[in-house]
């Protein structure tokens, strides 16, 4: 019989998980509630509110409607895939949404292939610039 007893999680570890489980809870509200906790975090603690204004720059959620990219769109929320009763427009709302969350698919694809090709020009930028003799002084 294996004794092993699994250690118990540090309380830095229960710390981070209860703040990913806050951060969760906010991302699921959108914007509006991230500004609704940073406000109630100066009113209570004026360093709460700082620290929280600093994240939601640091990681860019003021800036953005996007935060969890692993999440399907947002149409794809369970109110808007409850049904109807109406057969037709359920198979239409089903249909509409598949192809927009295909087209936001394609056009994040579509971003990448962007950045990717204004890194390798300016990549290639940099390198035809090493490649020149320096300019001699006289």
């Amino acid at each position: 019989m294996n004794s092993y007893i699994e250690p118990r999680p540090s309380v830095m570890d229960r710390i981070g998980q209860t703040l990913a489980g806050v951060r969760d809870w906010l991302d699921d509200r959108g914007k509006a509630a991230w500004i609704v906790a940073m406000i109630l975090g100066f009113i209570a603690f004026w360093p709460v509110g700082l620290a929280t204004l600093g994240y939601m720059i640091w990681s860019k959620r003021m800036f953005s409607c996007r935060h969890r990219h692993d999440r399907p769109a947002r149409f794809s929320a369970p109110h808007f895939a409850a049904p109807t009763g109406n057969a037709a427009f359920d198979a239409y709302r089903s249909e509409t949404l598949k192809r927009l969350e295909d087209e936001h698919r394609e056009f994040l694809d579509f971003l990448q292939k962007l950045r990717e090709a204004k890194d390798k020009a300016e990549f290639d930028q940099f390198m035809a610039g090493r490649k020149e003799p320096p300019a001699l002084q006289s």
